[in-house]
């Protein structure tokens, strides 16, 4: 998942009052039967289930899963299998293309000085980033956090490795931080013809993690590669002593054509309005080097556990709920931007999408994407929640995850907001696997898309409506989100009219 949050604000002031009907439309839409309903999917979601299981089976028997390989595929059939078994009136994959298969060779860096000292530094390659075949004995540059005027600083850097520093990742803002400034770290490194950039670890004790830096699966400027802090931190200091450092290194990444890839979707088709629907979603995609639990298995298993208490319970809402683990999240939302796309002509029907993509961590609130005109419609939604600490929707905006391309084309979204807990260390990282999942929060917060997810699709009115482009636009701008896909070197694909809602 690509995460951060931006305070503040959307434009609208729409007041949208919720009623929730149970199952049969003769019964009265009374706040009682809503709460009746709430807690009869709470129950049903905190009981035993198979999401355990099903976490392992995805984890530890397929582990990380990145679009393109067998692993994912093996993954796709866990999805299908899965939402079957919950439950789901029907089950299908919808298949979208990548422009590039990516995968990382045998990656290796090894510092000298002067001195004839060598010491390896520990490294794997960024993602979606080129290969750069063996090379000896090439000059590392220091240049700070890598703004412009500490490029300038060092002055050439041509044919030499530029070594660029972080801090250790703490909050979503930091997190999100180490994605928004990297661009603008690129194109310097370029213009300066640099050989490659060596980022520095945000997290310590020599965690090493995978990123990617390209937007829309496209193969990158240069390589570049992601080095332990330590290691980072030494050859630091050894350049602040005057002591020159060069690298042999080789990146030797396997880069293919474009390939086909899938959605898994299962349904639970409404009862009166059929072709109405909520989203809840999740990724289903993660990197390698570890197995994927926190980002995202465990939500993949949550969307399915949820999927299998509604069902559970009884009740069947109003207008249908589609239960999607995304594909090529990780390569830029790729998955959910090409369902958005594919489905644009009936996004008029969408109600609302609801994604979690946090881990396991507590669920503190549901971020709007910047509208204020949802709000009052679902705060008796979210009443039900209270005894699990969520009280509200809040009108925060976020570009990292896959909410955004539904955002773009005005349909109401909603992203779990949750604590950090063990996020920030593991994100992406070796030691995302199973053993960091917290289950005892995870079921908490299937409670919590079960009820949130049910109370949209069953509710006599939406929460609010699809906004049009001038207004997305509005509330681009008036959330600030607008300088953050500036910086990430997306706002263009919005302003030219390559992404988001047409009119």
């Amino acid at each position: 998942m690509i995460r951060g949050i931006i305070h503040n604000l959307g434009p609208l002031g729409f007041a949208l009052f919720l009623v929730v009907t149970i199952t049969r439309p003769a019964f009265a839409a009374d706040p009682d039967s809503q709460r009746q309903m709430a807690d009869r999917l709470i129950t049903e979601a905190l009981k035993p289930s198979a999401i355990e299981t099903n976490l392992r089976r995805l984890t530890d028997e397929i582990g990380g899963r990145i679009p393109g390989t067998p692993a994912f595929q093996r993954a796709v059939d866990w999805g299908v299998e899965a939402l079957k078994i919950a439950g789901a009136d029907n089950v299908h994959t919808e298949e979208f293309s990548i422009q590039h298969s990516w995968a990382e060779g045998s990656t290796s860096m090894t510092a000298s000085l002067y001195s004839g000292t060598t010491f390896p530094v520990r490294a794997v390659s960024v993602a979606w980033a080129p290969a750069l075949a063996s090379a000896k004995h090439v000059p590392i540059v220091d240049v700070g956090e890598g703004s412009a005027s500490e490029f300038a600083k060092v002055g050439d850097i041509a044919g030499r490795i530029v070594l660029v520093h972080s801090k250790v990742l703490v909050t979503w803002d930091d997190l999100f931080a180490e994605y928004e400034r990297a661009p603008a770290v690129i194109a310097l490194a370029v213009k300066g013809k640099a050989k490659a950039i060596a980022f520095m670890a945000t997290r310590d004790h020599g965690i090493l993690y995978r990123h990617t830096n390209s937007v829309n699966g496209e193969i990158d400027a240069l390589p570049q590669l992601m080095i332990a802090r330590e290691d980072g931190e030494r050859i630091a200091r050894l350049l602040a002593a005057a002591n020159p450092v060069w690298a042999d290194i080789a990146i030797p990444n396997k880069i293919g054509p474009a390939f086909k890839t899938w959605n898994v979707v299962g349904e639970i088709r409404g009862s009166e309005r059929p072709d109405e629907f909520v989203v809840l979603g999740a990724h289903l995609d993660s990197w390698e080097l570890g197995t994927g639990a926190l980002d995202n298995g465990c939500n993949a298993a949550l969307v399915i556990d949820a999927l299998r208490a509604i069902k559970a319970s009884g009740l069947a809402p109003k207008r249908s709920i589609r239960f999607i683990l995304f594909s090529g999240e990780e390569e830029g939302l790729l998955g959910s931007r090409a369902y958005a796309t594919a489905h644009r002509r009936e996004l008029d029907k969408a109600a609302a999408v609801v994604i979690f993509d946090s881990g396991s961590g507590k669920t503190t609130s549901f971020s709007t994407g910047g509208r204020k005109d949802v709000i009052a419609a679902t705060a008796p939604m979210l009443t039900p929640l209270e005894q699990f600490d969520v009280t509200n929707a809040v009108p925060t905006a976020e570009s990292g995850t896959d909410h955004f391309d539904f955002m773009l084309e005005g349909v109401p979204s909603f992203v779990a907001d949750q604590v950090e807990a063990n996020y920030m260390e593991n994100y992406h990282a070796t030691t995302d696997t199973f053993d960091k999942v917290d289950f005892d929060q995870l079921k908490k917060n299937v409670a919590e898309a079960a009820v949130f997810t049910f109370a949209l699709a069953n509710a006599d009115e939406r929460v609010g409506p699809r906004l049009s482009r001038a207004q997305i636009e509005q509330t681009l701008h008036e959330s600030r989100l607008d300088q953050e896909l500036t910086n990430m070197g997306l706002w263009d694909e919005w302003a030219n009219g390559k992404r988001g809602r047409e009119q």
